[in-house]
């Protein structure tokens, strides 16, 4: 019994030991991903070419998503709403939510959903079969040449994916709200617009989405350069993109959110 107790707490502090030494790797493999964005904004178009792949493949999704969103928080804000005397401010509710928080919180488990894992597999894929080997044997960095241009495509593509998310969501709600149960649309967009603030709401969720286009972006290009190169270490670096980059999103969202209000307040 107490040589099963001393192997669990051996292997705690074993597997806690390596997930420090994991981070640590990481932080190293992004500061030197920023070293060698040089070459990247030299050839930009290696950068339009991934934000094609990761930002306008991803489109389809973001908006399909934020319709139904928005739809449905104008359902349960009228719903609640109603029962105050405060059915009118359903517009503000909508504006809020998705500016604030579900904007740039879904787009990016979305974002990590679709394209982080794509980046995943195909770095993955191009370490199993030699590639980024065959480049370093040609003088060519495959962090400068591969990675750094897919992260600045992620970092560029958040933000745009989360505006979009938040428009489309305020049209999936004044659909609801205006056609389908009737509130003026006058209301619905004066009140949106004087109580939406520009540095407080707008601001802050241009910021949280640039912060989780790095998180998620840079997993997903540490996870595919990390994994072993089998088929299963590639399907598992895949799985532990998608949990690490939502676990990642969701802890930042609270940190910032927190920062924010205290700097608000």
């Amino acid at each position: 019994m107490f040589d099963r107790l001393i192997k669990t707490v051996c292997g705690i502090g074993h597997r806690t030991i390596d997930r420090i030494i994991r981070l640590g790797f990481a932080a190293r493999f992004f500061l030197y991903s920023l070293s060698c964005s040089g070459e990247s904004i030299r050839r930009f178009p290696l950068v339009i070419r991934e934000i094609y792949f990761t930002g306008v493949l991803s489109l389809i999704i973001i908006l399909v998503s934020a319709l139904f969103v928005g739809m449905v928080l104008g359902l349960q804000g009228y719903n609640t709403l109603q029962r105050y005397g405060s059915s009118e401010a359903v517009g503000v509710l909508v504006a809020l939510s998705l500016v604030r928080e579900l904007g740039p919180v879904v787009t990016a488990l979305l974002f990590a959903g679709r394209a982080g894992t794509a980046i995943t597999a195909e770095i993955g894929l191009m370490k199993a079969t030699e590639q980024l080997s065959a480049m370093e044997m040609m003088a060519v960095n495959p962090i400068a040449r591969v990675v750094a241009p897919r992260f600045w495509a992620g970092v560029i593509s958040m933000p745009f994916l989360a505006a979009m998310f938040s428009i489309t969501g305020v049209f999936g709600g004044f659909l609801v709200a205006v056609p389908l149960i009737g509130i003026d649309d006058g209301a619905f967009w004066s009140q949106m617009q004087a109580n939406v603030d520009f540095h407080e709401d707008i601001v802050n969720g241009v910021i949280k989405s640039l912060v989780f286009g790095v998180a998620c972006t840079i997993i997903a290009l540490f996870e595919g350069y990390d994994a072993p190169p089998t088929a299963e270490g590639v399907s598992r670096a895949t799985t532990r993109t998608v949990v690490n980059s939502s676990l990642a999103v969701l802890g930042l969202d609270f940190v910032m959110t927190s920062f924010m209000l205290h700097g608000g307040n």
